[in-house]
């Protein structure tokens, strides 16, 4: 994928992150409190080396459930050490006998329960409000040097960098994995709209199932959506509105779903994004994008239109009849912290910090590090 501008030149050359399944760590926040009694059981698993879904096939295996009955909030990386819940439903309220310890696990995969409490409903995707990362960079080369020293000015500028970042936030890119292998997943979203459409199969009367976008290929549509918000989104960067707004935004009130369109740009406006009460948004391309006007429409429709690659996963978008969403531009970083370490005659640079669920991490990396590498096969 194309690399994606930011506001600031970034303080760091160059830095590798998951050289180490254990320099990526991902906690899910989901704060709820448990009836103690129902017929879903809820754990609290810590995983290294293997991703949500294949977890999710082995509890259902271990508790000879459909797959189905097993919930979970978010998908987490497979090269990374995450904790995340589970929900398993067991009607009965009956255990299997055996603990759950699968013995087809690779050497470099290994889970740990820490707790377990019973609810009385399914854990639901998109449950959990946050995930907290803690992110160890390595290779640190800094950007006004052409070594690696670990002297004191050079370190001022990463850290003057990231105390900036925690107040402004940082452009919300979707990340690297969004779009798969060398940029796969819009390979296959152009291959897919190559296609006829296949036609809506007519519902019941009573049914009440609602129409959605085919789950069979929702990472291809995903991925569509995510190129072009990014393109959007970088344009914004590049022309500075990406955090002050323009005529004719739509603007999401932080840390909830909602958003609300103004044509003028006033001072109470400005006060507020200043604030990071609110942001401005993107469009997640697709039929109905109707709230967005002026100069913030413009931009949009000029981005699209300019490009063959995002006319094309554009119209094949409408044809499938997505409807359009909107995306906060920018990304509010909490609790950010960070620690050098230097051992081994290697400087490492710890970053800890929580973000709202949706959001990328390496965002907040690519706006400190200007040449960012990972180890793992799949960033």
């Amino acid at each position: 994928m194309a690399k994606l501008p930011q506001p600031t030149q970034p303080p760091l050359r160059q830095a590798t992150y998951k050289a180490h399944a254990t320099d990526f760590v991902v906690n899910e926040i989901l704060p709820l409190d448990f009836t103690g009694e129902g017929e879903h059981l809820w754990l609290h698993i810590e995983k290294l080396g293997m991703n949500t879904a294949y977890l999710a096939k082995l509890l259902s295996e271990w508790a000879e459930i459909p797959l189905r009955d097993v919930g979970y909030s978010g998908l987490k990386d497979r090269h990374a050490l995450t904790t995340q819940w589970f929900s398993l439903r067991l009607p009965k309220k009956q255990l299997p006998e055996s603990e759950f310890a699968p013995i087809d696990i690779g050497v470099n995969e290994s889970l740990t329960i820490l707790a377990q409490q019973w609810h009385n409903k399914k854990l639901n995707r998109g449950t959990h409000r946050a995930n907290q990362f803690i992110i160890t960079l390595r290779d640190i080369q800094f950007a006004n040097t052409e070594t690696t020293p670990s002297n004191k000015s050079d370190k001022d500028a990463v850290e003057q960098h990231l105390a900036y970042i925690s107040t402004t936030g940082v452009p919300n890119y979707f990340g690297p994995q969004r779009f798969g292998r060398h940029g796969n997943n819009v390979r296959e979203a152009l291959a897919l709209f190559a296609r006829p459409v296949p036609e809506n199969r007519p519902q019941p009367k009573k049914s009440k199932r609602k129409q959605a976008p085919r789950e069979q290929n929702s990472m291809e549509l995903s991925a569509a959506r995510s190129l072009i918000f990014n393109e959007i989104l970088a344009a914004r960067v590049r022309d500075g509105s990406w955090n002050t707004g323009l005529t004719g935004e739509v603007f999401n009130l932080d840390g909830s779903g909602s958003i609300f369109a103004s044509e003028v740009m006033d001072d109470t406006l400005q006060a507020r994004l200043a604030s990071g009460d609110i942001h401005p948004t993107a469009v997640l391309w697709g039929v109905g994008n109707d709230k967005v006007s002026g100069t913030a429409a413009a931009i949009e429709n000029d981005i699209v239109q300019k490009s063959p690659l995002l006319s094309q996963l554009a119209a094949g978008l409408e044809k499938r009849d997505i409807k359009a969403q909107r995306r906060a531009l920018r990304l509010p970083i909490e609790e950010l912290s960070w620690e050098w370490q230097d051992a081994d005659d290697e400087l490492r640079l710890v970053l800890s910090f929580t973000l709202t669920t949706g959001s990328f991490a390496t965002s907040v990396l690519s706006s400190l590090v200007q040449n960012l590498s990972s180890s793992s096969a799949t960033s």
